[in-house]
């Protein structure tokens, strides 16, 4: 067993397709999410939204499964608002869910590995 076996959460990470050049008629709209991929209109798009810190807060809510955005934020670093801003973002592109239970909301990765076609 390698170190980074013994790393991994029992969840499975769930690839996620991302598609660069899918049409987005009106930048403000949602991003299209079918079928499980998800259609960037650009390359610097996808790099934005996949970039490494975010990769990184994927997979720290994979391995730690935090049960609110505070003990998220005193793993990571960062403060609640910023963290809540980023999951939304990342809500928005089927990366994260975001459950609100009781006064807490509790982010869950819905993908950690990412397929990459360009169109």
């Amino acid at each position: 067993m390698t170190d980074s076996d013994k790393c991994r959460s029992p969840i499975q990470s769930t690839f996620r397709r991302c598609v660069i050049g899918g049409e987005r008629k009106d930048r403000s709209a949602p991003p299209q999410v079918t079928d499980g991929a998800i259609a960037f209109s650009t390359l610097s798009s996808l790099a934005a939204v996949l970039s490494d810190e975010n990769r990184r807060l994927l997979r720290l809510l994979r391995e730690l499964q935090p049960r609110s955005l505070t003990q998220l934020s005193e793993h990571c670093g960062r403060k609640v608002p910023s963290l809540s801003r980023t999951l939304r973002m990342m809500e928005g592109y089927g990366l994260v869910e975001l459950k609100r239970v009781g006064a807490s909301v509790v982010p869950s990765a819905m993908a950690t590995r990412f397929l990459i076609e360009l169109d």
